[in-house]
């Protein structure tokens, strides 16, 4: 048995699962459920059943509250990639280079993950990212601009866009004020 640990963190989208192994952060899921649901599914994903244990998640709490609160812009935690294989792992590696506060498309990402024409398989690596919010899927739009569904919740992906929106914003006034 591999080592796991998880906790549930708030957030201003709702109540966040992290799971943690030895290799990293294997799982950021904003719950729509109990928590124990999501760590059984997840316990038979990855084969081992996390202890619960919020100083296993400690940093990546901080972290994600440091980007609710605008002050962080990319996340500083090794990944476990277990869950993601293929061309979903290229797609959403693509998707960590998608800059804060930018948006790039469906389109463009199956290109950087060398699959053009891949934009329903980029739609879907996006929506079963193992790791909402740190992996920031919600930067990656249709290519008219419109948002789509992230997940079932445009709502989440609105809120994340308009953060960081606002976060870059008030960079810019502050650098204005410093001149």
């Amino acid at each position: 048995m591999t080592f796991a640990a998880y906790a549930v963190h708030p957030t201003p989208i709702g109540e966040a699962l992290l799971l943690m192994t030895e290799e990293g952060l294997a799982a950021l899921s904003v719950l729509d459920g109990p928590a124990y649901a999501e760590v059984a599914r997840l316990s038979l994903l990855l084969h081992t059943v996390p202890a619960e244990d919020a100083g296993a998640a400690a940093a990546v709490a901080a972290q994600l509250d440091e980007y609710f609160a605008g002050r962080r812009r990319s996340f500083d935690v090794p990944l476990d990639w277990r869950l993601a294989s293929g061309f979903t792992r290229r797609a959403l590696e693509a998707v960590l280079d998608v800059p804060y506060g930018e948006t790039a498309s469906y389109a463009e990402i199956a290109i950087a993950a060398g699959s053009p024409g891949a934009n329903r398989a980029v739609g879907t690596a996006c929506a079963r990212t193992p790791w909402s919010v740190v992996l920031p899927a919600h930067r990656v739009v249709r290519s008219d601009g419109s948002i789509g569904e992230y997940g079932g919740h445009p709502e989440r992906k609105r809120f994340l866009l308009a953060l960081e929106a606002d976060a870059l914003e008030a960079d810019a006034l502050e650098a204005g004020a410093d001149e």
